[in-house]
């Protein structure tokens, strides 16, 4: 059985009447991968933008594995300190990491933000040295758009999450950088500019699985559905 662990911001957890890339993923990996696997970790809300929470089990489609570690506002910093933890009490074997705009945009410049991925990682290794990650670069938002000193910040982080990887791959827990959507247009796959749409779904589900496809020879060819 081989056990993801989703990690990430507001664009991970979703919103309540929302499927989720999480769903997306999952729905890819049932027809694609040929063994048993599952989504794992401590929390399977969805944020309720009514009570400001993530109180809400309001999937689009429910039927799925919904665990996750991901929350409304949290970043690196936020992950760092439990990471260790959700690994070992939920043994993932690969975390699925989408994170840094948060960080960047309220706590942490871009040098203090990969310090702290560099701690998440050494979290996730001192629970598991075999554990594996895909680690998805920021993508810009319409604040980046707006914001030059910030669209440099989320640049510059970028470089450094790639810089990251590369250090600290290593072959018995390696790490994976998973490539930005080319297409991804904040104006078409989002509904508010940083927020993912149906189509931002796939896209960010693609994203992973044509990295854990090409790498590792996990799933296919992403397709993306027309929902």
């Amino acid at each position: 059985m081989l056990r993801f662990m989703p990690v990430g911001d507001s664009m991970t957890i979703g919103s309540a009447g929302e499927h989720t890339w999480r769903h997306r993923l999952w729905r890819h990996l049932c027809e694609t991968y040929g063994g048993p696997f599952t989504f794992v970790g401590p929390r399977e809300e969805l944020y309720d933008k009514t009570a400001e929470a993530p109180v809400s089990y309001a999937y689009a489609e429910p039927g799925f594995p919904r665990r996750h570690l991901a929350g409304w506002g949290e970043g690196w910093l936020h992950m760092a300190p439990l990471i260790g933890e959700a690994v070992r009490a939920h043994r993932a074997d690969v975390l699925l990491v989408s994170l840094g705009l948060i960080d960047l945009g309220f706590y942490t410049n871009a040098e203090q933000t990969a310090e702290n991925v560099r701690a998440f990682i050494a979290g996730a290794r001192e629970s598991d040295p075999r554990i594996r990650m895909v680690l998805l670069p920021v993508i810009p938002n319409i604040r980046a758009e707006q914001d030059a000193d910030f669209a440099a910040q989320v640049d510059l982080f970028n470089v450094l999450l790639a810089k990251t990887v590369a250090d600290l791959d290593e072959p018995r827990s390696p790490l994976l950088l998973a490539s930005i959507p080319e297409a991804y247009d904040i104006h078409v796959d989002t509904y508010d500019g940083t927020h993912p749409n149906a189509s931002g779904e796939h896209r960010i589900a693609e994203a992973f699985a044509g990295a854990m496809w090409e790498a590792w020879g996990v799933g296919q060819v992403y397709v993306a559905g027309t929902d």
